[in-house]
């Protein structure tokens, strides 16, 4: 009896050992939602590749604004989603001190790309405020304007600021140079309507992440060039120059980002940057060159600050040192947050925060400066 019930056990767990590990097998086997939805494989999801129901999260998942949601962020996303009490979210606006006029035409379109969403005060410190222009990431194929509300409230609810949010056509509607044929329509609506919500015409800063960064710092470096300026809107007549940059992690020299690995091939005909000109860019080098602003800087043009990690997969830290350079060969004020260890955006450190406002707070306010150094290094992380 004893051997027949040994014979039983060692069966038994024979068996239940088979079970657990085909279990096992199953679930190694199974995909994530993530993977599910990252139909191309690239290792981050668009707004187009979440099913519906999951598209008004986008904004709010997409925490560096860059227009993707990595890995990383979903992660933290349903972290946090699974959670009963939440946060208050940064683009969640307190009514009491903020008005947000949403979908202005710049344009004279109908094309609700070619609109801006306005920031107000409803306290200021000021009769006429400096205007802080945003411009969204997203590969110039995704992102809208309104990933740009919660770069600006912490800006504009100082009553120091009048924020802008600008959206541009995309290169799946229409190529370069549409883009910043938009974003100077935008400038000059923002110095045309001045009066209108008492902006200060001559005291208009910008800044941009990913793509935003490639565009803002074409406006700082392209303030005179005529084939750049467009026809767009009923503002011709004013400027579209721009008071002074902030660049975070976008392209400057596109004929050079394949020379850094990283998960994107930049010369391949479906890069973003292939995309954008309209064609593979070491087969359209004059294109890629009019759509890099290294190739516009000037003595004349307005500071400068870059803010880019190290570890950069997406576009080479290498893009925002060589626009540095060049911007100092050239005499202008420039400074180079360097982020040691950061990737594209979603950085975790908040003296950058602290960094971005002391530089606008000095070149829109005039207030005086706290950073004393044309280079900054600083960890990903705080310690």
């Amino acid at each position: 009896m004893i051997k027949i019930s040994t014979k039983i056990t060692g069966t038994s767990l024979y068996l239940f050992l088979l079970v657990i590990i085909n279990i096992k097998a199953q679930v190694s086997t199974q995909k994530t939602i993530f993977d599910r939805w990252d139909q191309n494989g690239d290792g981050k999801l668009t707004q187009e590749e979440l099913p519906q129901h999951a598209r008004p999260t986008f904004n709010r998942a997409d925490k560096n604004n860059d227009g993707f949601i990595s890995r990383e962020e979903d992660k933290i996303f349903r972290e946090k989603s699974g959670r009963k009490k939440q946060k208050r979210s940064r683009d969640q606006v307190n009514n009491d001190r903020i008005e947000i006029k949403k979908g202005i035409p710049y344009a004279n379109t109908d094309n609700s790309r070619q609109s801006l969403n306005l920031l107000l005060p409803k306290s200021r410190k000021k009769k006429k405020l400096p205007a802080l222009v945003y411009v969204h990431g997203g590969g110039w194929q995704n992102g809208n304007k309104d990933q740009g509300i919660a770069r600006l409230v912490p800006f504009v609810e100082s009553g120091e600021y009048i924020g802008i949010s600008i959206g541009y056509r995309l290169s799946g509607e229409a190529r370069w140079p549409a883009q910043i044929h938009d974003c100077k329509a935008a400038i000059r609506w923002v110095r045309g309507n001045a009066g209108n919500y008492g902006i200060n015409p001559e005291r208009i800063g910008i800044f941009g992440s990913s793509a935003g960064g490639h565009l803002v710092a074409m406006l700082g470096t392209s303030g005179e060039v005529k084939e750049l300026e467009g026809t767009l809107g009923n503002h011709l007549t004013m400027k579209s120059r721009v008071h002074c940059v902030g660049n975070f992690f976008g392209p400057s020299a596109l004929l050079e980002m394949s020379k850094f690995p990283g998960k994107i091939d930049h010369d391949a005909a479906n890069s973003p940057e292939s995309k954008l000109i309209g064609g593979a860019l070491q087969k359209n080098k004059k294109k890629a060159i009019k759509a890099s602003p290294i190739n516009y800087v000037t003595k004349d043009d307005c500071p400068f600050i870059h803010v880019h990690g190290t570890d950069d997969q997406l576009v080479p830290y290498n893009q925002s040192v060589i626009l540095h350079k060049k911007l100092l060969e050239n005499g202008c004020d420039s400074i180079l947050v360097t982020v040691n260890g950061g990737g594209h955006g979603g950085f975790r450190n908040d003296s950058i925060q602290k960094i971005t406002e002391n530089f606008f707070a000095k070149q829109l306010l005039g207030k005086e400066s706290e950073i004393k150094k044309r280079e900054i290094f600083i960890e990903n992380s705080q310690r």
